[in-house]
């Protein structure tokens, strides 16, 4: 049984959390209408890193898994479905390549030169976008486009390589993730290595401003982000982040303090889908549910975890599964904090594995989340700033 459809009898199980079913067709037909003439531009998508887990990866005809791959959240069949016209593609590096000097940097170029496979072998469905402006006049053709995005910043090893990589395509950096590195502390690590952004990375940052190369905050520690906020003169994007006020504690989510500096940049926060950023409960839940899964050595991902999570859940009653209202919840905490101009999508589909909202657990569905914020009285211009306007805002004005 697919992915998908597992997750779709899962709602047949638990009437708790918000279905389709909760969801107004009239509200759906609205999202859906809006979106013939409404790009939505997605800023986390780890597909070129989903096809390295899976052992995909440049086998032949790898690339075809762009097209139709039930075992992960994108692919062009969902992606037209949903309404997806811009998928920023991860250039995912994992903390452990910052350890051998060099590797990290071939890593990115190698997932890189996936991203450009994808769009040689397919050009009818896909196209790399060096500019902001290429995602509309893509979108008028019905292509969807393919910015880059790097998660981790430990490729950038000198200052030449913030330019190399603009050249190549990356339109943000993320400036590390799970552990500090030689640019900036992370959120996830408690060692402060550098205080906040290391003179190097404080280099890094303006050179990113002069090149036009998004700054992405996301995976930074607060000192880090408020040291980012001082050094760079163009406004800032959260590549995937949501707010802080739903999950007390957690660093990797931003307070409401932080979304207003970013705002202040002309900035934007982009929400992710995940279930581990959208509620402190939930994320307890999961992290407790996993501990017993891994001591069964249950895989992360597929049918077998799945079944496990909906048994666990059953069984303990514990709040595993979310929903669409959960992830507008954020929508409309940063709207009310630092105003409809700076707020967009995240999802980090292909990142999380399963811990999805099963109505929201792929690029086809993004038509749910739109239906939920019409219901709550979303005007459509302010759905449009959501789904590409605002992140196109602060793209453009980095180039």
């Amino acid at each position: 049984m697919s992915h998908h459809i597992f997750l779709l009898i899962m709602l047949l199980f638990f009437g708790a959390c918000a279905s389709n079913k909760n969801i107004k067709p009239a509200d759906l037909r609205h999202a859906k209408k809006l979106l013939k003439t409404t790009p939505i531009v997605d800023t986390h998508i780890d597909f070129p890193w989903h096809l390295v887990e899976r052992k995909k990866w440049f086998k032949p005809g790898y690339t075809a898994w762009s097209l139709k791959n039930p075992e992960g959240d994108f692919d062009f069949v969902r992606a037209k479905q949903g309404g997806l016209s811009g998928a920023f593609m991860s250039i995912y590096i994992p903390s452990r390549y910052q350890l051998e000097k060099g590797r990290s940097r071939q890593v990115a170029d190698s997932l890189i030169d996936v991203v450009y496979a994808v769009a040689k072998d397919y050009p009818a469905q896909f196209s790399l976008a060096m500019h902001a402006a290429d995602v509309e006049n893509n979108f008028k053709k019905g292509i969807i486009s393919l910015p880059m995005g790097m998660e981790n910043g430990s490729p950038i090893e000198k200052i030449a390589d913030v330019a190399y990589f603009h050249q190549r395509g990356i339109r943000y950096v993320t400036l590390t993730h799970a552990l500090d590195n030689q640019i900036s502390d992370s959120s996830y690590d408690t060692l402060n290595t550098n205080g906040g952004l290391s003179d190097f990375g404080r280099d890094v940052v303006r050179e990113m401003n002069r090149v036009g190369i998004m700054v992405d905050v996301s995976h930074l520690s607060d000192a880090a982000i408020s040291d980012v906020l001082e050094t760079a003169r163009k406004p800032l994007v959260a590549s995937h982040s949501a707010c802080r006020n739903f999950t007390p504690g957690f660093q990797r989510n931003l307070s409401d303090t932080l979304i207003k500096r970013i705002a202040a940049t002309s900035g934007v926060v982009q929400v992710p889908f995940s279930m581990y950023f959208l509620d402190g409960k939930s994320r307890d839940a999961w992290q407790q549910a996993e501990k017993e899964m891994a001591k069964k050595k249950i895989a992360d991902f597929g049918p077998k975890p799945e079944q496990f999570m909906k048994d666990y859940a059953k069984k303990t009653g514990a709040p595993i599964f979310l929903s669409v209202r959960e992830v507008a919840n954020h929508i409309d905490r940063i709207v009310r904090v630092a105003g409809i101009d700076h707020v967009g999508l995240g999802s980090d589909f292909d990142g999380v594995g399963i811990a999805l909202p099963p109505d929201l657990a792929d690029v086809s569905m993004y038509p749910n989340l739109l239906a939920e914020l019409i219901h709550r009285g979303y005007s459509d211009e302010d759905i449009q700033k959501i789904c590409y306007k605002n992140l196109i805002r602060v793209w453009t004005a980095n180039e």
